[in-house]
């Protein structure tokens, strides 16, 4: 009787072992890197953004669009531990182009070598912020030279435009009147740089054999009624360098963007 006990005994210490071995087993990601591919899907409310297609604003107010750009730049990502990944400075500023959506009208952003961890939320910011801005024409590398080629630099000012949205708008008494939503900061004198802090519906598993997609949705319409809804009609047709206009355009694009679901390769 008691060899059995000392068996059932020494049975279940070699069982409470393996299990308080598997509980202290962590996955080693010492030295991995994995990518990530951002997919930005512009939207107006719960439609797709199409060029051309006319939709309703607050006050009776619409608005049609023919150019549809911003730039992001600052990505990083934080895991679940509290740790951020920042990704390089050199190549950390981009250009969303609805003209280079894919079949699904999605613009993709690919971000290669990123420290594997599983990450809970993405910060990045809306624009380029002044440090990055003063530190001349070559601290802005390849992305100054883009910005210009893609209309994204003032030609009258000091600066980039953080946003470009061009078309037309109507009101009841107003038909395709022309529609210019170019904020930016200009120079050091008006900043009107911000950033948004996205957290996950999962968790992302970044790997060196996983690439991990996060589709991120930004609905225009809260450029125009966000924080504070505005009107074309009061001047907001022909926003550029205005100290008064462009803060709030630039304070309502911080509600434009939420993940809307995320893919673990």
């Amino acid at each position: 009787m008691k060899i059995l006990k000392y068996t059932i005994a020494l049975l279940m210490c070699a069982t409470l072992l393996n299990c308080s071995n598997d509980d202290d087993h962590s996955e080693d990601l010492t030295g991995q890197k994995g990518d990530v591919v951002l997919k930005f899907d512009n939207a107006v409310g719960d439609q797709d953004f199409i060029f051309g297609t006319t939709y309703n604003k607050s006050n009776n107010e619409s608005f049609v669009l023919n150019n549809l750009k911003y730039i992001i730049s600052n990505v990083r990502v934080t895991d679940t531990d509290g740790n951020t990944y920042t990704y390089p400075t050199e190549l950390n500023a981009f250009i969303i182009d609805e003209a280079d959506g894919n079949n699904a009208g999605e613009i993709l952003v690919n971000l290669e070598d990123i420290d594997a961890a599983d990450y809970a939320e993405i910060t990045f910011g809306i624009g380029i912020d002044q440090s990055r801005f003063i530190l001349g024409a070559e601290g802005q590398g390849e992305f100054l030279t883009l910005a210009q080629e893609e209309g994204m630099m003032w030609s009258w000012a000091t600066g980039y435009k953080f946003v470009r949205f061009d078309g037309t708008f109507s009101t009841s008494t107003i038909t395709d009147e022309a529609l210019n939503i170019h904020m930016g900061s200009v120079g050091t004198t008006l900043d009107n740089y911000r950033e948004v802090t996205l957290t996950f519906p999962n968790t992302v598993r970044v790997r060196d054999n996983k690439s991990p997609e996060i589709h991120i949705v930004a609905d225009i319409s809260k450029i125009f009624d966000g924080e504070t809804s505005v009107n074309f009609s009061d001047g907001y047709n022909q926003v550029h360098t205005n100290e008064t206009t462009t803060p709030i355009i630039a304070n309502n694009i911080q509600s434009m963007f939420m993940v809307h679901h995320v893919h673990n390769d």
